[in-house]
């Protein structure tokens, strides 16, 4: 363990990849707030808020989006309690609830889905710069892809800096897009609260299931970031900063733009608003130019740093030279055009993550099981997960407009619970406990 007894992160600090963080390193509430306060507070965002809107109107869509949120907020606060109580990483965190080996499983399957989302924000660069000021898509990807990576390897602090500029920066040109979109468009707000909507390939509840499946993998990953906090209750505080106050702004201004008629094409571009802030002067496009780097650099940047804290803790690397490696295999996929299919991306995260987290939340918060002997792999949780995943995808198959990230939950967490039960109760009418079986306590 380290025994730095200073900040440690004013250099290239440990970053606790293979240990809890040690209570000297801990960082502040602003400074975990400003890590996930920034990451919704993003484009993409505000792409799926305008798409919403535009299939479900101004007050349906923003209800949808803030029970999303509300949900999200009681998953990923659960989980980050138990990280700022321990100081444990994703991957630590899951020994404990599905074995020594079996974290392993589940891990990686996180760290490399995530990856998917760092792929997504560097095509995303690329297109964005590409639709608004004409530059070639591959060029922006690519220095996109170089700086997000740099970033990535300062570590904590560096995502703490990147989200105290992103996300107000975020709110002033959204609000400089919004005036200039109803402005050109003759909106009243009114209009704004009285739009119906125009399209119909969305439900109530396939809304809510974009918005929770939107962070299923990084809100399940919250222990990478808030491991930082001093406390399970500062972990907490620093979540509700993104859920639902940064990630609701974000879809809400999305959704407004599309109101007033700032897209051009509400049905896949949705509110993006970019296109607003362009054909104004040198100045403020020379802005918009940045903003995208910093504003999609600070998505990219937690989504490596998810999948870098997650795979070097699987293989005992250092995060920096992980990152550098899941960074150039990130550009690579972002060069195939494999993120152009996020939406089938955004089913698969809201059917298969949600029972992960929610099998660690039932194991750790309310069950409070003690282990006397570590499991290499723990059956109940790998039941449970697959469970709340079978029904999740039963759900979306045969319930359209379901929501399918919450039947998940729901179900994974329930049937969790009813095999620890009978678990416990095989044991007791056992004569014996085997070697390598644990015990529990309440």
């Amino acid at each position: 363990m380290s025994t730095t007894t200073q900040e440690p992160h004013l250099d290239l600090a440990d970053e606790y990849e293979h240990e809890p963080v040690p209570a000297q390193a801990r960082r502040s509430l602003t400074s975990i707030a400003a890590v996930w306060f920034g990451f919704p507070m993003n484009l993409g965002n505000a792409v799926f808020g305008g798409v919403i809107v535009y299939n479900l109107g101004t007050v349906a869509g923003l209800s949808a989006i803030l029970i999303g949120n509300v949900v999200l907020f009681g998953y990923v606060g659960a989980l980050s309690y138990i990280a700022g109580r321990t100081g444990k990483s994703f991957s630590l965190q899951a020994a404990a609830t599905f074995g020594d080996r079996g974290r392993v499983i589940a891990a990686a399957f996180l760290a490399t889905v995530v990856l998917g989302w760092f792929s997504f924000q560097i095509g995303l660069t690329g297109t964005t710069l590409q639709g608004a000021l004409g530059w070639s898509a591959v060029l922006g990807a690519i220095i996109g892809g170089i700086l997000y990576t740099g970033v990535t390897i300062v570590g904590i602090r560096a995502l703490s800096w990147l989200g105290m500029i992103a996300a107000p920066l975020f709110i002033v040109l959204a609000i400089v897009a919004l005036a200039l979109g109803s402005s050109n468009s003759g909106t009243s707000f009114g209009d704004v609260v009285s739009y119906h909507g125009a399209g119909t390939a969305l439900s109530f509840g396939a809304a809510v299931s974009i918005v929770i499946a939107g962070f299923a993998d990084s809100g399940t990953m919250t222990a990478d970031f808030t491991r930082w906090s001093t406390s399970g209750r500062s972990a907490v505080a620093a979540t509700f900063t993104a859920f639902p106050v940064a990630n609701f702004l974000a879809y809400a201004i999305g959704g407004l733009v599309v109101a007033v008629g700032g897209s051009t094409d509400p049905a896949t571009q949705g509110g993006g608003f970019l296109n607003l802030l362009t054909g104004h002067g040198v100045v403020l496009s020379a802005i918009a130019v940045v903003f995208v780097f910093i504003n999609l650099g600070s998505v990219a940047s937690h989504c490596l740093y998810n999948g870098a804290v997650g795979w070097s803790g699987i293989t005992k690397f250092g995060m920096r030279p992980v990152a550098i490696a899941l960074g150039i295999v990130g550009l690579i996929v972002a060069a195939t055009g494999v993120w152009a299919y996020f939406l089938d991306w955004l089913n698969l995260l809201g059917i298969f993550v949600p029972p992960i987290g929610a099998v660690l939340i039932v194991d750790q918060l309310l069950l409070r099981r003690v282990d006397v002997v570590a499991l290499a792999y723990r059956p109940t949780a790998f039941a449970a997960w697959i469970l709340g995943a079978a029904a999740a995808t039963a759900s979306h198959e045969l319930v359209p407009g379901s929501i399918d990230a919450l039947v998940g939950i729901v179900a994974a967490a329930g049937s969790y619970m009813a095999l620890e039960a009978a678990r416990q109760v095989a044991a007791r009418r056992s004569p014996s406990v085997p070697a390598g079986v644990q015990t529990d306590a309440a």
